[in-house]
């Protein structure tokens, strides 16, 4: 079965002393001069991209954004992508393993997840210029390698996801209680380990200790979405990354995401994406 590309941080760059977890690089020097082009892939790390003056495409799970000046572009592990870069774009791309950036504290974990929720940040000039400032300082500790630059480096990513999140448009999640939005990062943990298994809402709710009109109710109120909708997103998600990103059979996507009757699974797929199946794969 065919998967997409999936790249590491370590294989990314020509430098051997990178390190395996963590690396941050210069736009401008990376493209030398060059338009970068990036034909669809995964990543097993956390990837922000975050571009002052720039130019180009870049799709993220199969939503496309138009690359502008002041923009931030925030990726979780797994998550599929392609990305085309103008060679006079400038910025800084900013790559860990979740390993690295690792803080005991509830808030820091939640203030991550908060800021990786969101794929595509347009920002205005003057908080753009934050959060360069904030990178720019990480940019040269890793340079530099100082004593404990690690824990600088550690130190000023929490300041960048915080101010990052500040800055954001505030969203139903921002009305949310700290107890809902407790809940709600429980089940979406959840729904990333079992969703291939687990698809009813009562299973999660079960799992939780709440019932499966609570588990909705903080769904809603924090998402703007119910269980169930949550879940058919992750699964038709994962459906495209399998059949629209590589040559993968359809029978095999569907077993793969734990369907069993194949054809309820087509017309699962279809009701949601609006996609036609042909004989043997599902085409646009």
């Amino acid at each position: 079965m065919e998967r997409i590309p999936i790249r590491h941080i370590n294989a990314s760059h020509k430098e051997p002393d990178l390190s395996e977890n963590f690396s941050i690089r210069d736009i401008q020097n990376l493209l030398s001069g060059k338009d970068m082009l990036q034909e669809l892939h995964r990543h097993d790390f956390f990837y922000i991209l975050a571009l002052k003056s720039a130019a180009g495409n870049h799709d993220i799970d199969f939503t496309p954004y138009t690359v502008c000046d002041n923009s931030v572009f925030f990726m979780r592990p797994g998550q599929v992508h392609r990305l085309a870069l103008k060679a006079e774009s400038t910025g800084y791309l900013m790559q860990f393993r979740g390993e690295f950036y690792f803080p005991q504290e509830k808030v820091s974990n939640q203030v991550l997840r908060k800021a990786s929720n969101i794929d595509h940040y347009q920002l205005n000039t003057g908080g753009f210029k934050k959060l360069l400032s904030i990178l720019t300082y990480i940019f040269q500790e890793f340079a530099e390698k100082k004593e404990r630059y690690e824990d600088v480096i550690k130190a000023n990513m929490g300041i960048f996801f915080i101010e990052l999140v500040r800055q954001h448009s505030i969203g139903p999640s921002d009305t949310a209680s700290l107890y809902m939005q407790e809940q709600l990062e429980k089940f979406l943990d959840l729904l990333e380990i079992h969703v291939f298994t687990h698809k009813q809402v009562a299973q999660y709710a079960a799992m939780l200790n709440l019932s499966a009109y609570q588990l909705n109710a903080i769904a809603k109120a924090a998402l703007g979405k119910t269980c169930s909708e949550l879940i058919n997103d992750h699964i038709i998600l994962e459906a495209k990354r399998c059949l629209l990103a590589t040559s993968n059979q359809i029978n095999q996507t569907a077993y793969r995401l734990g369907y069993e009757d194949v054809s309820y699974f087509i017309r699962f797929f279809k009701k949601h994406t609006g996609y036609s199946e042909g004989t043997e794969k599902v085409t646009l």
